[in-house]
């Protein structure tokens, strides 16, 4: 059984794993603002940002290949 997040990695709009730009997709967001929150977030001594990023690449759904 695999764990999977409903949010689907962005196929057109990436720049590492799109997750980031994934989860912008989804809920209608600007990738370029998304990836800077993320970033400034990722910079506080209380979120692991590249491990949260790992973790989230693995759980969310490949992009359509269509």
């Amino acid at each position: 059984m695999t764990m999977h997040i409903p949010v689907k990695r962005s196929k057109d709009n990436q720049i590492l794993g799109g997750v980031i730009a994934g989860f912008c997709e989804q809920y209608d967001w600007n990738p370029a603002i998304g990836r800077i929150l993320y970033v400034a977030i990722s910079l506080t001594p209380m979120f692991p940002g590249i491990i949260v990023y790992l973790i989230l690449l693995l759980l969310m759904e490949k992009p359509d290949e269509n």
